[in-house]
């Protein structure tokens, strides 16, 4: 026999929403979905990241589609899985006091009915609900269970929906155009601030203080809503000034929720006591690395000293199952990474474990490593997928720099990293940041190695660039005393080059030219090839051009791209390319100039290099010019003109063979269309962003944003759609709406059809997308 419920139960027992839902569009929609295709959902995600309420809201949502009901069933509190099924048994409000197994009671109840079990807090009693809710499907084919953990319960057949934070702003990267309050997680503290400080609104004065409050606490709803509430005794601006500490800040919250919600630290610490020992002390390793990390990084860094290096793969994937770590492929591997908060409870952690310093050394060795490596590898074939590896590590890097120069007795560390990447700072459009580096680094270490001589020409290359001439001349003779005091011959000519940059950039020719052939007979000597021997001859190439010598130029471009060809370096051959547009232009070889340097244009923009972008992008309006394309040189200068803004080099380099060219264009182009039009095409091209500029310089078609048209489906399509958006069945649909199921079915694969989607998943996300609240 079955169970004996509760008379009168029969929709179920969720609580009522008493606070306002806030966000979620696509992954209510996904669930919905997901819920009418599968028998069992879990939604996975770190604590406090508001699974339970989604969980609910969808739940709810879904009650019309299950005719006995909605059943919650409630595990935080439970502790011992042996009384899971009496759980379950007592939120279906079963009471059989018979012998019988509660298992087999809840079993016999399921028979024959449509029933949505929500089981809600799983990941302390995972194991345990694994066999439960495989036996609970298993034996009653009228039930779905929409299930909540902090990792997959692992039963055949489960579908996984991660629920990661609220949409948050990044103040640093915050578009002018769109209103902060677009944003989930603003939206939620404006509401959660009114319930708690009456008469509170968004303004345009706390407006950008909410946003950063947001984003500090990484769009977890939980230390949103911890947050808000101490609005009761602190403005917002001061409250963001305090959560440094978030920790000891955010406590309080509602009375009645658990003890493990009611602060944030406690949250956090269930997460961690649900940890194995091993994965605790990898969470707490994994706490140096800034942004995302390999598995390579996290095997080097956080094995060793408890944990061997074969363990870190499976702690790793045990803590993205218990949703501590988030993995995204990048396309040549996994990558992981922490919300701020963990991180910063991991941090926490290691400082009170006392490792806090050696797990930094370490931190510190391998991206060394990675640096110098990558100095190594830049001149070959692989040169890009150098710099998107480098680029990948960018906040590693970073973060071990600042390790070296502001820990004693660090400093050569962070110099030999610094002047290490000199590929990446220069060739990879970072010069303002690597200068920063490299003047601090300088400042620290002052002892006369040769290690201080490969940063001061790599310091030197960067001013030169920036536009700094004199300094950069400066450093260069520098560089060249101290590697010649050091026997370091490499760096001497090194800085030979460097010392015949900054007399071409003057306009001093001859002394450049004299220079740069001492640096490339240095460099045969020694047998040097890299791709900054091939800048050197890119170079001498460039002072024979300036200097009229167009025959030489060229031949100097061709021998360097010749030396690039068996090796397959790019960026240096990019340069040759553009002597080669340049030593066209005075021919009138206008087309061929075209050819060169739209080819460099897009090595360049596989590389991020920006000044040669900009360099590109003028040679092409000047080109244009001398074309009779005054409207495309206009457009061009334009966008150049934001270009060289954006690298700090308005003076082209400080150079007059870069700026009189373009002065030069610039008066023509306004004498050929007058100056209302120029003025109009101009600000055409100020008003194009990078990758527009380049297409536009490439002849590609213009990058524009495209808005979807609107798609005409009938009244009664639109209904299905809603319905289809609910996660009701074909059949069910045809119930509701009192048609065939044949009719329902047709209405579905119509709307599908000019929607142009694939499944009834994306029915759903279109129309959350239509339905996208006002801002506040």
């Amino acid at each position: 026999m079955g169970g004996n419920a509760v008379p009168g139960r029969r929709e179920g027992n969720l609580p009522a929403e008493l606070s306002g839902f806030v966000g979620r569009r696509r992954e209510l929609a996904a669930a919905r979905q997901l819920l009418a295709s599968t028998r069992l959902l879990t939604l996975t995600g770190p604590g406090g990241v508001g699974k339970t309420q989604l969980a609910l809201r969808v739940a709810r949502q879904a009650r019309e589609a299950f005719a006995d009901g909605v059943w919650l069933v409630e595990l935080a509190a439970l502790q011992d899985p042996a009384l899971l099924p009496q759980a379950v048994a007592d939120a279906l409000g079963l009471r059989d006091q018979s012998a019988r197994a509660p298992l087999a009671v809840v079993v016999d109840h399921l028979q024959g009915k449509q029933l949505l079990l929500v089981v809600d807090n799983c990941e302390h009693l995972v194991q345990a609900c694994c066999v439960v809710v495989a036996k609970l499907l298993g034996a009653a084919g009228g039930l779905r269970v929409l299930a909540t953990s902090r990792q997959r319960l692992h039963v055949e057949g489960e579908h996984v929906l991660p629920v990661g934070p609220l949409s948050a702003p990044d103040p640093e990267h915050l578009s002018p155009k769109r209103n902060v309050c677009s944003y989930e997680a603003v939206r939620l503290f404006a509401d959660r601030a009114a319930a708690t400080v009456p008469g509170f609104e968004l303004t345009a004065g706390n407006r950008a203080v909410a946003a950063r409050i947001c984003h500090r606490l990484d769009g977890i709803p939980l230390a949103i809503e911890l947050a808000a509430a101490r609005l009761r005794a602190l403005s917002p601006e001061q409250l963001l000034q305090r959560l440094d500490d978030r920790f000891r800040l955010l406590v309080g919250g509602i009375r009645t929720a658990l003890p493990r919600h009611r602060t944030l630290r406690a949250t956090i610490d269930w997460s961690f006591d649900l940890c194995a020992p091993e994965e605790q002390t990898l969470w707490t390793r994994a706490s140096v690395f800034a942004g995302d990390f390999d598995l390579d990084a996290a095997e080097a860094v956080c094995g060793g000293d408890g944990i061997a290096r074969g363990q870190v793969p499976a702690l790793v994937t045990g803590l993205v199952d218990k949703s501590v770590l988030t993995g995204h492929n990048h396309g040549r591997g996994a990558r992981y990474q922490m919300l701020d908060t963990i991180h910063t409870y991991g941090r926490d952690r290691l400082r009170e474990a006392g490792e806090e310093t050696a797990l930094c050394e370490r931190h510190r060795d391998y991206y060394l490593a990675l640096a110098e490596r990558g100095d190594i590898e830049w001149f070959g074939p692989d040169q890009v997928e150098v710099f998107r590896r480098t680029q990948r590590d960018h906040a590693n890097l970073r973060v071990a720099l600042e390790f070296c120069l502001s820990t004693p007795g660090e400093s050569q560390a962070g110099l030999r990293m610094a002047a290490s990447l000199h590929f990446y700072w220069i060739d990879c459009g970072f010069v303002a940041e690597g200068r920063h580096w490299l003047d601090r680094a300088l400042a620290v270490d002052t002892e006369p190695t040769s290690t201080r001589a490969r940063a001061l020409f790599t310091n030197a290359h960067l001013l030169l660039l920036q536009g700094d001439n004199r300094s950069g001349a400066d450093r260069a003779e520098e560089c060249r005393a101290l590697a010649q005091k050091c026997g370091a011959e490499t760096t001497l000519a090194y800085g030979t080059f460097m010392r015949g940059a900054a007399a071409m950039f003057d306009g001093d020719h001859a002394l450049a030219d004299a220079l740069f052939a001492d640096s490339m007979a240095r460099f045969d000597t020694l047998g040097e090839l890299s791709s900054n021997v091939i800048l050197a001859l890119d170079c001498q190439a460039l002072t024979a051009l300036f200097r009229g010598d167009l025959a030489r130029a060229v031949a100097l471009a061709r021998k360097a791209c010749a030396l690039c060809e068996p090796h397959g370096e790019q960026w240096g051959y990019s340069y040759a390319l553009y002597v080669l547009a340049r030593a066209e232009l005075p021919r009138g070889e206008l087309e061929q100039a075209t050819t060169h340097a739209q080819e460099s244009l897009r090595l360049k923009k596989a590389f991020n290099d920006l000044i040669g972008m900009a360099m590109l992008i003028d040679v092409l309006a000047w080109i244009a010019a001398a074309a009779d394309d005054g409207a495309r040189a206009a457009i061009l200068l334009g966008a150049v003109e934001q270009l060289w803004a954006s690298v700090g080099g308005q003076a082209r380099m400080g150079s007059p063979d870069w700026r009189g060219p373009h002065e030069t264009c610039e008066r023509q182009t306004r004498h050929a269309i007058g100056d209302h039009a120029f003025r109009a095409a101009f600000a055409r091209g100020v008003g194009l962003d990078l990758d527009e500029a380049v297409a536009y310089a490439l002849g590609e078609p213009a990058l524009a944003a495209t808005r979807t048209a609107e798609v005409p489906l009938t009244r009664r399509e639109h209904q299905v759609a809603e319905l289809v958006a609910h996660g009701l069945t074909n059949k069910q649909i045809a119930d509701r709406l009192g048609i065939t199921q044949r009719t329902a079915e047709g209405h579905v694969h119509h709307i599908l059809a000019k929607l142009g989607f694939a499944n009834r998943a994306h029915v759903a996300t279109w129309l959350a997308d239509r339905r996208e609240p006002p801002a506040h």
